[in-house]
């Protein structure tokens, strides 16, 4: 497996396979043809059919000279990967260069010879595979990924959670209306302050639920996020973080393993399955980020790696099937709203794996197995294309 640093990525939204990646790969084709007369960029599947209301030309033309660059959309899918893209760069004396890139999700990118392929720095790729290891040699799931990673990864994590907690301080001042022809307004502001002036489950939830909002809310209005693991879902785990960090007075020292340990569980899912809305629907997106934040708060909540196991495997498990229908192509509705509902079933499922001994039926393996075959079973268009579900509601409408 790849380093979480593949996985946890600092990034504009509002999306990062829409946005994230495509900026990635202009950047580099620029890097690499500076001299070029003209460029011109083939947009297929599901970047042609949602990359509107995902801004990816926007991001490709913020790095590719606006008045030497044609972008064309087909809405035609490619394999290996739905998310494709054709860069084409003609030169002087008539010399063409092309290369076809596919935005794998997460803000990632390969090209079919894999050339920009990351450094594998995990030698296991299951999780029974790393428990295994871990009871072996003693060590936690934490101290695991710090055993394989580079020296820096704990200042690496510090500054993701800095700018995850940067996000939800955001979200939570700004008001308005977000952009976009939904005009959805933002809630987060106000739902904080109901639930500063509430007791109980109201206060509880009304938190956890403001922190997601906001993040969320950011995201889809192009803000800095952090990719936990894509931008349509990253308001999962930065809230269960900060709502178990101030609820228990956490030092950050415990705030770097949990993300640590999300960060495996993620990793794990994207090795094995995919976090690409375009490939498995959102049960790769909002599932994974769910699964990773139950695993972090069963650790926070002081849970063994069974229970992490189990917690985790729960939060996938119970968003298996779960469409990527965006209303309007856009990433707000449904996606914010289920950021909130995520991280709430985060928490719950963290309660529920802690009042047992960790033994359950479904490991956090096969769960990830049955995802991957649910997305691939799932028609097309209930995976990223706003062709279907709640993206037609919207249409009638109109």
């Amino acid at each position: 497996m790849e380093s979480i640093r593949e996985l946890f990525r600092v990034g504009k939204g509002p999306s990062s396979s829409h946005t994230m990646g495509p900026a990635l790969a202009a950047k580099i084709f620029k890097e690499k043809n500076p001299d070029a007369i003209s460029y011109r960029v083939t947009l297929y599947g599901s970047l042609a059919a949602t990359g509107k209301g995902h801004l990816t030309e926007e991001a490709l033309r913020e790095i590719l000279p606006e008045e030497k660059t044609t972008i064309i959309k087909k809405e035609k899918f490619l394999r290996p990967h739905p998310n494709a893209m054709l860069f084409e760069a003609e030169k002087k004396k008539g010399k063409k260069i092309k290369w076809l890139v596919f935005s794998t999700g997460g803000g990632s990118i390969k090209d079919l010879k894999n050339i920009y392929k990351m450094r594998k720095v995990y030698p296991h790729k299951s999780f029974k595979e790393i428990f295994e290891y871990c009871l072996k040699n003693g060590i936690t799931l934490y101290e695991y990924v710090f055993r394989f990673e580079d020296k820096n990864i704990k200042r690496y994590l510090l500054n993701i959670w800095n700018t995850m907690e940067d996000a939800i301080k955001r979200g939570l001042k700004a008001e308005g209306v977000l952009p976009g022809p939904l005009k959805l307004e933002r809630r987060a502001s106000s739902m904080y302050i109901r639930s500063c002036n509430s007791r109980g489950i109201m206060e509880r939830i009304g938190r956890v639920f403001s922190y997601a909002l906001a993040v969320a809310e950011e995201n889809a209005n192009g803000g800095i996020v952090v990719t936990a693991p894509t931008c349509g879902s990253s308001g999962v785990l930065p809230s269960v973080l900060k709502y178990l960090k101030e609820s228990y007075k956490l030092r950050e020292e415990k705030i770097i393993n949990a993300l640590a340990i999300s960060g495996l569980f993620g990793n794990l899912i994207k090795h094995n399955a995919s976090i690409s809305g375009a490939e498995v629907g959102c049960q790769g997106e909002i599932g994974t980020a769910c699964s990773m934040a139950a695993a972090a708060a069963t650790y926070l909540l002081g849970g063994s790696a069974k229970q992490m196991e189990y917690a985790a495997e729960m939060g996938l498990e119970h968003h298996l099937g779960l469409t990527c229908d965006p209303v309007a192509g856009m990433v707000q509705v449904p996606c914010i709203e289920r950021n909130a509902m995520a991280a709430e079933r985060a928490l719950d499922c963290a309660v529920y794996a802690l009042q047992t001994d960790g033994t359950h039926k479904i490991t956090f393996d096969e769960v990830v197995r049955i995802m991957k075959q649910t997305g691939q079973d799932m028609k097309v268009q209930y995976r990223e294309t706003a062709r279907a579900g709640l993206a037609t509601v919207f249409k009638m409408k109109r």
